[in-house]
């Protein structure tokens, strides 16, 4: 047997990761650009799928893709002094276009709050105005140091939403609104669990009121921010001067939200379901969720499979892999890497038999059953294999999550875990929404992931860091 081309996850999980991305033909690093990756058919049609699923769940609640230019005046990002400080380091910056000294700068989109916060001032000037919902896809620019294709590159593909509502408590209605939509497709389309909670002071989006987020678990137990919605409260508000009259003839700043998932969906994706053989796509997001392979090794056997598969093939909507100087075995190895969800085989005995074999790609199992029969049993098994992935994610989350009570418990669960070496958990502990407290556990790069919106634990306990009182267990991980 020729060595397996990808890393076994026990060994090296993150060489792992990145095996599985090639081979699985999602992307490939754009070596020539610093950073920065070629998403390949295989993944942009991942992409494609998810953008899909939050696109439609979007415009149902009353929202309108708009486009928003790629450069912004530098000046706009200084209006928001947090803002500015949280995103310098990662700005690119334009200085020189048409061969000449820009007189003001720009930067290349990290995020449009600011350029939204202008044109909303344009657009906005009474209640009747309200509420502004607006979506765009696009991409954007984050100077990062350390990149691993789809988890954090230079460039990635995004949604950002923005929001301007009259009141706090619509806005806020927006904000947990989008959160239940970001938890609804990681759930129900991408088979991956996660927990809805608020983030800490000291990790929220700069400029923000609050952040909240959606935090799921990758195999080796680390966590990954899968998407976060921000109450923007009035500070945006006021750094552009956006005010409506409101139904009382008063003016007032608009209440504001964003919100954004981005293509690392793409690499939580992957670390949810994909095994050592390679990638695992859940059926509801995979590409090619069937192919048929025809098997046969004389000539006079060729044409009679052929013309069966390919009937069966149209019937169950199937792709065909017909290709010529491919051995069947290649084929199988073809696409068990690149993660569809079932291979079926009909072979000359098969015909015979009226049979045909389905082969599931998470478990392995192949079931021979009649070809009468694959019309109906096709769609069932796709579906049974959605749920089992969700199933085997969920109970990954439980049986890797754990209470601690002391700063010392969770510094000696959490201090060895490492993306390659793996041993994550997620750590259940009573602590205070305060700088200092997360500070504690950078100490031990580890990190506050959420304050839970729902309490599964056992209510108020005391900080185990001030020893004040708090009124839940917050979430404790090494994350991505």
């Amino acid at each position: 047997m020729a060595e397996s081309p990808i890393t076994p996850r026990a060994q090296d999980f993150a060489a792992w990761y990145q095996d599985v991305v090639i081979q699985g033909d999602m992307a490939e690093p754009a070596e020539i650009v610093k950073g920065c990756m070629v998403i390949k058919a295989n993944g942009y049609a991942v992409w494609e799928g998810i953008q899909r699923e939050f696109d439609q769940r979007f415009k149902a609640t009353g929202h309108q893709n708009v486009y928003f230019p790629l450069l912004i005046p530098q000046s706009f990002l200084q209006k928001e002094a947090e803002h500015v400080e949280g995103f310098s380091p990662e700005l690119a910056v334009v200085t020189i276009a048409g061969g000449k000294t820009l007189e003001e700068p720009y930067v290349i989109r990290p995020t449009s709050e600011t350029i939204i916060g202008h044109f909303f001032a344009k657009w906005i000037q009474s209640y009747r105005d309200l509420p502004v919902l607006v979506n765009q896809w696009c991409n954007i620019i984050r100077w990062e140091l350390r990149t691993r294709m789809f988890l954090r590159t230079t460039e990635f593909l995004w949604q950002e939403g923005h929001t301007a509502h009259a009141s706090h408590e619509e806005s806020l209605a927006e904000v947990l609104k989008i959160l239940d939509v970001y938890a609804d497709v990681a759930e129900n389309i991408m088979a991956m669990p996660v927990i809805k909670g608020m983030k800490t002071l000291a990790e929220k989006f700069a400029g923000a009121v609050r952040s909240y987020a959606i935090e799921a678990m990758m195999q080796n137990g680390l966590a990954l921010q899968a998407g976060t919605s921000h109450d923007l409260g009035q500070n945006f508000g006021k750094a552009f001067d956006v005010r409506f009259q409101s139904k009382e003839g008063q003016l007032d700043y608009v209440w504001q939200t964003s919100w954004g998932v981005s293509t690392r969906l793409i690499g939580g994706l992957i670390m949810s379901h994909s095994d050592d053989k390679g990638l695992v796509l859940p059926p509801k997001l995979a590409p090619v969720p069937s192919v048929l392979v025809p098997i046969y090794r004389k000539d006079e056997e060729k044409g009679r499979v052929l013309e069966a598969a390919h009937r069966i093939a149209k019937d169950v909507g199937a792709k065909i892999d017909d290709r010529e100087g491919q051995s069947p075995g290649a084929k199988f190895f073809h696409w068990e890497r690149r993660g569809v969800p079932v291979v079926l085989e009909l072979g000359p005995r098969d015909l015979a038999a009226n049979s045909i074999v389905l082969k599931r790609r998470d478990t392995g199992t192949k079931e021979p059953l009649p070809q009468a029969d694959l019309g109906a049993r096709l769609p069932a098994v796709l579906s049974q294999m959605q749920t089992d992935l969700y199933r085997a994610a969920k109970e990954r989350l439980k049986s890797n999550t754990v209470l601690a009570n002391s700063l010392d418990e969770v510094e000696s669960i959490l201090k060895d875990v490492t993306a390659e070496k793996g041993g994550g958990k997620f750590v259940m502990a009573h602590l205070k929404d305060d700088p200092s407290c997360d500070a504690r556990l950078k100490e031990f790069k580890a990190t506050v992931r959420c304050i839970p919106m729902v309490d599964e634990y056992d209510g108020p306990g005391k900080c185990i860091v001030t020893g004040e009182l708090v009124d839940r267990r917050s979430v404790i991980a090494k994350a991505y």
